[in-house]
């Protein structure tokens, strides 16, 4: 299941380890996740559904389901899909619901207590140069992740930017985030950020007495949990998005994947997610995640799309057909078919009135569905903090009210990347640097060219949003705004 040749990525894999998976000796590696590993093992069963026990298996890959729930040295609950692979670990499959361990030292520690400016949750694209900025300000600032690296989805983008120079165009995700990454650690190395990996900020708490903000976090690691409380001046809320989900019978057998968790196991950990793919979503990650599949030796069967008309660029549908790969538009998945996994798919032709043509139905053989039908806002911590929320299609759905300092209702709280509204990661990276500028600026950390600044960030970001492509973030920022005048 590995990929051993690969035109873009060097998989320069360390030393095997081995672990224990139901009670027998597996092999991976050790930047390894638990569940990429077991992939590579061609093990795809990770839990049971807990009324019917059906099989679960792998689908988001960025510890946002629950498909990925495992028990780790008894330790029950564990997203392998983000949980690093160690020497000699017990994993276990759990019997529907998780037995609680026995509480010891090895699990918990006395709290510690960190007081920072500025935390920013989430090290992605938004996150990074939210983190940069307010440093820039002279802010300290504590970015937070519970990843075990930086960069979010832009480690497993390795196609090229589109866009002007100031937006990186021409640079692959993966040498950006390499390139964010290396700005961090320079400023880590004059103090003025802290990183904080593999670890999650689960819950907000309101410290009236000095109008500072508390968050619980749990920092995670080879052998125990510590509990950190973080008290900061403001806060960046930069977590990213989670994939949508497609109603049909099958969908949640082992081997339906949503887009992102295909390109982590691909093109982070070099694994396979499976041999013959049927794509459903013809946009620009549908299209690209396709193309990437190709590159790694898989087989894309075809790409399915519900509406009439291809919704990204044509220059990534071209690539895909020159490679022999069809297109239906006007089509959807109707039903998968597999009894522990995915065997094949059954499609159907759509009328205009998107409902199913009678007689239309294919069944294509294939191991892997991979779906590529939209991103939602993560907004858990935001709704806990207490924000105003509004509901915006164009946005993704339910997102917090922001202005146009990504300012929240709550004055100090700031929302950037997908988080605030699906769009792209070029827009993602410039709606951190306002956000970030802003948290500094709002808490008395300012510099002299600050307010040049903005208008350098809002005019670029008024540039990516030009074009028939970015009408539904414009769409959607009109608004937002609109919904701000009307609560003033």
């Amino acid at each position: 299941m590995r990929i051993i040749k690969h035109p873009i990525l060097d998989f320069n894999w360390e030393k095997p380890i081995s672990f224990i998976f139901n009670n027998k000796t597996l092999n991976g590696f050790s930047n390894d996740t638990i569940a990429s590993a077991l992939h590579a093992n061609n093990v795809k069963t990770l839990s049971k559904s807990l009324r019917y026990k059906r099989d679960r298996g792998f689908f988001c890959g960025i510890g946002k389901c629950s498909s990925c729930l495992m028990q780790v040295n008894g330790i029950p609950n564990v997203r392998t899909c983000i949980a690093p692979l160690s020497k000699n670990i017990t994993v276990k499959t759990q019997d529907t619901f998780a037995q609680l361990p026995k509480i010891s030292k090895d699990l918990a520690e006395e709290k510690e207590t960190i007081s920072i400016d500025v935390l920013v949750v989430g090290a992605g694209p938004a996150g990074l140069e939210a983190s940069l900025q307010a440093a820039n300000q002279g802010a300290s600032v504590l970015l937070v992740d519970e990843n075990a690296h930086v960069g979010g989805q832009l480690v497993k983008q390795t196609h090229k930017f589109f866009g002007s120079k100031q937006e990186r165009a021409g640079i692959r995700g993966i040498d950006i985030a390499k390139e964010l990454d290396s700005s961090i650690q320079s400023l880590k190395d004059h103090k003025k950020i802290t990183q904080m990996l593999d670890a999650t900020v689960f819950g907000f708490y309101e410290n009236i007495k000095n109008k500072d903000f508390t968050f619980a976090v749990m920092k995670r690691n080879k052998y125990h949990n510590k509990l950190i409380e973080i008290q900061c001046k403001s806060v960046v809320i930069a977590v990213g998005a989670m994939e949508n989900m497609l109603l049909f019978p099958g969908n949640d057998l082992p081997g339906v994947y949503g887009a992102g968790a295909v390109q982590t196991l691909m093109n982070v950990y070099g694994v396979k997610p499976g041999n013959n793919v049927v794509m459903v979503g013809a946009g620009n990650v549908g299209l690209i995640v396709s193309y990437q599949l190709l590159q790694a030796g898989i087989n894309v069967s075809c790409v399915v799309e519900a509406a009439p008309h291809i919704g990204g660029y044509h220059v990534h549908a071209a690539k895909l057909r020159r490679c022999g790969v069809p297109i239906y538009t006007s089509h959807s998945i109707k039903e998968v078919h597999g009894t522990h996994a995915v065997e094949s798919a059954e499609i159907v032709k759509l009328d205009k009135t998107w409902k199913a043509v009678h007689g239309s139905e294919q069944t294509i053989p294939c191991d892997t569905i991979c779906l590529a039908v939209g991103l939602t806002p993560s907004t858990r911590i935001l709704g806990q903090i207490g924000v105003n929320m509004v509901t915006i299609p164009e946005a993704g759905g339910y997102v917090a009210k922001h202005d146009e300092t990504m300012q929240t209702s709550i004055k100090h709280v700031f929302v950037a990347g997908d988080a605030s509204g699906i769009e792209e990661a070029s827009t993602a990276m410039i709606e951190g640097k306002i956000a970030g500028l802003h948290a500094a600026n709002s808490i008395g950390y300012k510099t002299s060219d600050s307010e040049k600044l903005h208008t350098l960030f809002e005019n670029e970001i008024s540039r990516l949003r030009a074009g028939p492509f970015g009408e539904k973030s414009r769409i959607a920022k009109k608004r937002m705004r609109e919904h701000i005048e009307e609560t003033v």
